[in-house]
């Protein structure tokens, strides 16, 4: 199978534009994803994971999220956290909205973009991706399914639980040193009598658990088993 990788520019109106990293699959057609990356940039892992997406049948469009502090920021291995730290603890979470809705208007605008769109985000990701499916639309219309890993700040956002109407699935590690069992357990209850809001636990697992480019967090049983969820859950509701 081949796809067809590159970036695209992302207008942001007066603001000026970013780039974002596009993956389209073999055929050159296909539902839109929109990928949200981690703390780390739109590095190596983030890259493959959108490839992943492609070689799935998504054109999947993982926007430059730092932009606005430093273009292409990108560090990969756990030996670069702190650089990205730093860079978090400059983020200002009110340019995320804006760059969010331009993302996500470009992929729709895309030829190759066949209609429906989703949103995966790993975590500071996995927070921009709920936001998405609560917040975000184009011509009247918001996201189609929205998967959200390990969301760091998820839980300070779950007033905007009620605004999501398309389905969502949350994974979490249930040893994730920055997000406590608690934590969890607050989205789960938000979510309960909601049947399109699916709340999944991967035992052992903590944060990170699908990043392989953190060997320390990375575990390959729930990365895999996760992975294939979030295709699944795409798989129904893309179209």
């Amino acid at each position: 199978m081949t796809i067809m990788t590159g970036y695209e520019q992302v207008s942001a109106g007066a603001d000026g534009a970013f780039d974002a990293y596009c993956s389209v699959p073999d055929g050159g057609r296909g539902p839109g994803v929109l990928v949200f990356q981690e703390i780390f940039g739109i590095n190596d892992n983030m890259r493959a994971l959108a490839d992943r997406l492609a070689e799935a049948g998504y054109v999947a469009l993982v926007p430059d999220m730092f932009w606005r502090l430093e273009r292409r920021f990108e560090r990969n291995g756990e030996s670069q956290i702190q650089d990205a730290f730093a860079m978090i603890g400059r983020y200002d979470f009110a340019w995320a909205g804006p760059d969010i809705a331009a993302t996500h208007a470009h992929l729709v605008g895309m030829d190759a973009c066949t209609g429906s769109v989703g949103a995966v985000g790993f975590c500071f990701g996995g927070t921009l991706a709920f936001a998405a499916a609560a917040l975000s639309e184009v011509d009247g219309r918001g996201i189609d399914a929205a998967v959200s890993y390990y969301g760091s700040a998820t839980n300070e956002q779950l007033d905007l639980l009620d605004r999501v109407t398309c389905p969502l699935l949350f994974h979490y590690g249930d040893s994730d040193p920055f997000i406590p069992l608690e934590k969890v357990v607050e989205v789960e209850r938000a979510a309960e009598g909601r049947p399109d809001v699916e709340v999944l636990r991967y035992p052992g697992a903590g944060h990170a658990f699908s990043n392989a480019d953190a060997p320390s967090m990375y575990r390959a049983d729930a990365a895999e088993l996760a992975w294939s969820r979030t295709l699944e859950h795409f798989a129904t509701h893309l179209t």
